[in-house]
């Protein structure tokens, strides 16, 4: 049986005096800070805010760790540490249009159990097919994982 979700944001723009089309904006979501998002600084937009790109990739790698921990903890791995530098290629055409044809993801995670490490480093895949992020995506999700034992 399929569950259904509704995820609800509001997004606010208004033309400013000396630069009619900013692309800066705002996104609220109920009971939420305030997102300040513009355009990347490639696409004129404002370097210091939020751009969709970073949104996305931010997404994408937040959804895998948290998929990444649920595995984990089915298959009784103690997750001491993560971290992750991902990154995403843009692809832009000459006629204006773009897309991300790839994305890589680098965790680095630390588990307790020594007997684990290869479980753990396989899991990755696993976490991979239950985000759900990674689900509604259309370009290929690399992972390079490095997993390594630490006490706490």
């Amino acid at each position: 049986m399929a569950f259904k979700h509704l995820f609800k944001v509001s997004l606010k723009w208004q033309a400013q005096k000396h630069q009619r089309y900013t692309k800066n904006h705002s996104i609220s979501i109920e009971q939420k800070e305030i997102l300040n998002i513009s355009a990347a600084k490639a696409f004129k937009g404002d370097p210091s805010r939020y751009n969709p790109e970073d949104l996305l990739l931010s997404s994408l790698v937040s959804c895998h760790m948290m998929s990444y921990l649920y595995v984990c903890g089915q298959n009784g791995i103690d997750v001491l540490t993560y971290t992750d530098d991902a990154e995403a290629t843009l692809e832009v055409t000459a006629e204006g249009s773009g897309r991300f044809v790839a994305v890589r993801l680098f965790p680095k995670v630390a588990i307790r159990q020594m007997d684990k490490i290869e479980l753990a480093h396989q899991l990755h895949k696993k976490a991979n097919q239950l985000c759900f992020i990674a689900n509604s995506c259309n370009f290929p999700i690399e992972h390079f994982p490095e997993i390594m034992v630490a006490n706490e």
